[in-house]
């Protein structure tokens, strides 16, 4: 059972990215799919978040209206794109599965894939 994530990169403020979390061993169509970041010296925090079916989306305040949470059944993966991307959405990303219909607590998310870096520039 694992979660790969991909898709950092450094960009401009302003610019676009977006991340990929593509699970091996088990279907993510089963389980709800969270992305955490953690900013340099301050905890990790919830950014999004589908349920198991796919009809159910959660984004935190702060990322609200400019990222979006999707997944792709056939490849197994989960997206997030992240548009009008600003300086204080620099941090490590992280995916991670949950066996709960949909979660927003670290605590509910069982298993977590290895981050990637996102760095926007000014």
């Amino acid at each position: 059972v694992q979660l790969q994530a991909s898709g950092g990169g450094a960009v401009q403020a302003g610019g676009s990215l977006r991340l990929s979390c593509t699970a091996s061993g088990f279907r993510l169509d089963y389980y709800a799919t969270g992305w955490f970041r953690q900013a340099p010296g301050k905890e990790r925090e919830d950014v999004s978040c589908i349920s198991s079916s796919g009809a159910n989306r959660y984004y935190a305040d702060s990322v609200k209206g400019r990222f979006t949470i999707s997944r792709d059944d056939a490849k197994n993966t989960v997206y997030l794109q992240m548009n009008s991307l600003k300086p204080e959405d620099t941090a490590v990303y992280y995916c991670a599965a949950t066996d709960l219909a949909i979660a927003i607590r670290e605590v509910d998310f069982g298993s977590w894939g290895q981050g990637t870096q996102v760095t926007v520039s000014s």
